[in-house]
C-alpha cells in the first residue's frame, strides 16, 4: 500500500503553486507511479474526489490534449445560476423594477432595496439566490444601488404607488394574453446640422470634429422630434423622425406606423392594445386631440385600445426611457447630427445585448398647432374610464361602422 502521509506531504508543498489543471494532473502522475492501491491512496491524501483524478487519469491517456492555456475544456466548471434557473433573474427583475427610479438618459437604472432584502425575497419564492449572486445580476441587468433618493421628481400624488401597481397588474395580464404592450413618449429634441452632440467617438489624435460655437437653430436644416413606441414584450422599437411639431396627431401616427409595420406581424390574433405614457406632452392626460386620434386608431385598426398614464412627476420611470431612448443617446454620442438622414441612421443602428432593435423613419407630414377638439366630438367617443382613477386609466373601443 502506497505511503498516504508522503503523498500528502508532497501533495501541501505544490498545492498553492499548481492551478486546477495541474493539480489533477500531478494528483493522476502520483496514483499512476503509486501503482496498486495509488488512486485510493491519493484521494485520501489530496481530498480530491473520484471524478477528478479519474478526469485527471483520463488525460494522461488521451491524445486529445488540452490548449496548454486553459484549465479545464469549453463549457466545463458549475454552470452560472441564472443559467440553471432561467426564472431567477426574471423573478429578480419584477422586485425591483416596480420601485426603480433615475436619469432616463442613463442606461443605469437605480433600486432602493438591499441585497440581502432581495435574497430573502427570492428564496421565499423558492429561489437559491446569495446576496452575492443579487448583486451580480443586478450588475448584469444594468442596475446599481444607490445611499440618497431624488426628491425632485414633482407632485407626490398620494396614489402614485397604487397607479404604479395598477399598471404593473395591467402589463402582466397583457403580456400573459400574448397581446402588446407598448410604452411610448417623445425624446428630447434635437437640432440638425453641425451642432455640438454630447460624448466622445474614436477619431484621428489631434483632429477633432469640427463643430458650431453656438447653437442656434439653422432654419434650412431645421430640427428633429423623435416619438418612439417600445415594445414591452418583444424588446423592439420603432422610431419616427417628425420635422414639424410635437402633436397628439403626431404621437398617434406614429403608434399606427409602428402597428401597420411592426406590430401586426408579431402580433397577428391580437384584439387589443395596452399603451402607457406619461402624464404630460403630446400624450397627456388632459389632452383632448390625443384621445381623439387614439379613437381614430381604433377605429381603424379594430383594436381595442387600454391606456395607463404614469402619476405626475415620474415621467423618467417610462419603460421607453430606460429602454430604449437611454441607448439612443449613447449610440450617437460625440456625433454631430448632421442632416435627417443621419439621425435616421443612427437611431436605426440601436443595439443591446439584450436583443434590442430599433426601426427609425422620417416623418415629414405638417401636423399644425392648437387643432381643438369639441364637447360634440369628445361625446361621440367610445371612452371608457377605469373604475380606479378613470383620469388615468381608460379605454377606447372602435366604433361600429
Amino acid at each position: 500500500m502506497p505511503d498516504v502521509a508522503v503523498i500528502r506531504q508532497k501533495y501541501l508543498a505544490l498545492r498553492d503553486a499548481l492551478d486546477e489543471r495541474a493539480r489533477r494532473l500531478w494528483a493522476a502522475t502520483e496514483a499512476r507511479a503509486a501503482g496498486r492501491g495509488g488512486f485510493t491512496a491519493v484521494l485520501q491524501a489530496t481530498g480530491m474526489s473520484s471524478k477528478t483524478l479519474a478526469r485527471g487519469i483520463g488525460e494522461l491517456d488521451s491524445s486529445d490534449k488540452l490548449p496548454s492555456n486553459r484549465v479545464r475544456r469549453s463549457g466545463g466548471g458549475r454552470k452560472a445560476a441564472k443559467t440553471l434557473d432561467p426564472g431567477l433573474a426574471v423573478a429578480l427583475e419584477e422586485l425591483v423594477e416596480p420601485v426603480t427610479r433615475g436619469d432616463p438618459e442613463s442606461p443605469l437604472r437605480w433600486t432602493c432595496k438591499s441585497l440581502r432584502r432581495l435574497s430573502e425575497e427570492l428564496r421565499a419564492q423558492g429561489y437559491q439566490a446569495s446576496h452575492t449572486l443579487v448583486g451580480q445580476l443586478l450588475h448584469e441587468a444594468g442596475y446599481s444601488l444607490q445611499a440618497n433618493r431624488k426628491t425632485h421628481e414633482g407632485t407626490h400624488h398620494p396614489d402614485r404607488n397604487a397607479q404604479f401597481e395598477h399598471i404593473s397588474r395591467r402589463v402582466k395580464r397583457q403580456l400573459k394574453r400574448h397581446a402588446p404592450v407598448i410604452s411610448v413618449d417623445t425624446k428630447k429634441k434635437e437640432l440638425v446640422g453641425d451642432f455640438k452632440n454630447g460624448g466622445q467617438e474614436w477619431r484621428p489624435k489631434g483632429d477633432p470634429e469640427k463643430v458650431r460655437v453656438h447653437d442656434f437653430l439653422d432654419r434650412e436644416k431645421g430640427k428633429a422630434i423623435p416619438y418612439g413606441v417600445y415594445d414591452v414584450g418583444a424588446n423592439k422599437g420603432w422610431v419616427s423622425v417628425g420635422v414639424d411639431h410635437d402633436t397628439a396627431a403626431f404621437a398617434v401616427n406614429t403608434i399606427r406606423r409602428w402597428w401597420r409595420n411592426m406590430g401586426q406581424r408579431i402580433y397577428a390574433r391580437a384584439d387589443s392594445l395596452l399603451i402607457t405614457a406619461d402624464g404630460g406632452g403630446s400624450n397627456g392626460v388632459r389632452v383632448r386631440l390625443w384621445k381623439w386620434e387614439l379613437q381614430k386608431l381604433a377605429d381603424d385598426t379594430g383594436l381595442t385600445v387600454h391606456v395607463c398614464h404614469l402619476p405626475p412627476g415620474t415621467s423618467k420611470w417610462n419603460k421607453i426611457e430606460h429602454r430604449m431612448f437611454s441607448f439612443i443617446s449613447k449610440n450617437w454620442r460625440g456625433k454631430p447630427l448632421f442632416t435627417h438622414a443621419t439621425i435616421v441612421n443612427l437611431i436605426s443602428a440601436t443595439r443591446t445585448r439584450q436583443g434590442l432593435t430599433v426601426r427609425c423613419v422620417l416623418d415629414r407630414k405638417k401636423y399644425p398647432k392648437k387643432i381643438k377638439v369639441t364637447d360634440e366630438q369628445m361625446q361621440t367617443l367610445r371612452l371608457t374610464p377605469d373604475r380606479f382613477h378613470g383620469d388615468w386609466n381608460y379605454t377606447i373601443r372602435p366604433r361600429l361602422q
